[in-house]
């Protein structure tokens, strides 16, 4: 394959009609040029120039390798360039969360879409499980989660706090272990894990969400709370899934004496480059859950 810094020479010193421009233009000496054009002539079997004192003019091969030459010059030159390009505004990123982040974070970042359209945001709703094998496969840029990865692939950085609500139907003043038995839970992808976090703190009698019936289940996060409002069970949520309900004259939230918030984790792969795009969405992701 021939070599691409001759043939660089080779087409500078056409262009520039002179051994010492040529010298100038790619800061070499005379001598350096010199050299790769014979080592040009060389590897093709053929002389390129027919040398008339200082002036030269092209071989047939040389005005052949000239046009073609040319091509791959500016060919690789564009590559280089594009290469090397990592615009902060441009290109595709793609995210994942749990259900109650992302109704606070997605409409965060289409915002920041509008302004920079050339910056495309994708945008998948999930569990923990399955956020760190999205991250980890490289199926994702960037993870949200609330619990710690078990994935060495998968580095995480705590950027917000996000506290978790007993939600039940409105006619519930102030819930006791045996109403919540009574009514039966609502689950949703992470509702083992909130309610674990919640009620253990909370009810002596709490050992693990089986011990409801479970009365319901939702892996739409806007929708969890529909069969709660109807009466026909209870669930733990985070506040701003909650906050997101549109009827909430039908559900009543509850303080409880324990309060208990979960981490909010930004994560990414533990090894690979992170490009300026994916930086920028990470800026504005901590910019807008660190007041959640």
């Amino acid at each position: 394959m021939i070599n691409p810094i001759w043939l660089r020479s080779f087409c500078t010193l056409v262009e520039m009609g002179h051994f010492t421009r040529t010298a100038e233009t790619l800061y070499m000496t005379q001598s350096g040029v010199s050299q790769h054009i014979h080592k040009l002539e060389e590897y093709l079997g053929q002389p390129l120039l027919i040398r008339e004192g200082k002036r030269f003019t092209l071989t047939t091969a040389g005005d052949r390798l000239y046009h073609e030459g040319r091509k791959l010059i500016l060919s690789l030159s564009d590559l280089e360039q594009q290469v090397c390009l990592d615009p902060t505004h441009e290109g595709i990123v793609k995210v994942a969360s749990p259900g109650s982040v992302g109704l606070k974070l997605y409409p965060h970042l289409l915002a920041l879409q509008k302004h920079f359209p050339k910056l495309v945001i994708e945008y998948r709703f999930a569990p923990n499980s399955e956020i760190e094998k999205l991250i980890a496969e490289h199926k994702v840029d960037i993870g949200i989660m609330t619990s710690r990865s078990t994935l060495s692939d998968v580095s995480l950085k705590a950027i917000a706090e996000e506290e978790l609500l007993l939600v039940t139907p409105s006619d519930i003043s102030q819930p006791t272990w045996h109403q919540l038995l009574a009514l039966g839970f609502i689950d949703h992808p992470d509702g083992a894990y909130h309610a674990s976090q919640l009620l253990s703190v909370n009810f002596s009698e709490f050992q693990n969400s089986n011990q409801f019936n479970r009365s319901g289940f939702s892996n739409q996060i806007n929708l969890i709370l529909e069969p709660v409002g109807m009466g026909l069970g209870f669930t733990v949520l985070p506040r701003h899934a909650v906050s997101a309900f549109k009827e909430s004259d039908k559900v009543k939230v509850h303080q409880l004496a324990h309060q208990m918030s979960e981490t909010l984790y930004l994560g990414i792969h533990s090894n690979t480059f992170t490009p300026n795009r994916v930086n920028t969405v990470i800026a504005e992701a901590e910019n807008c859950l660190k007041n959640i």
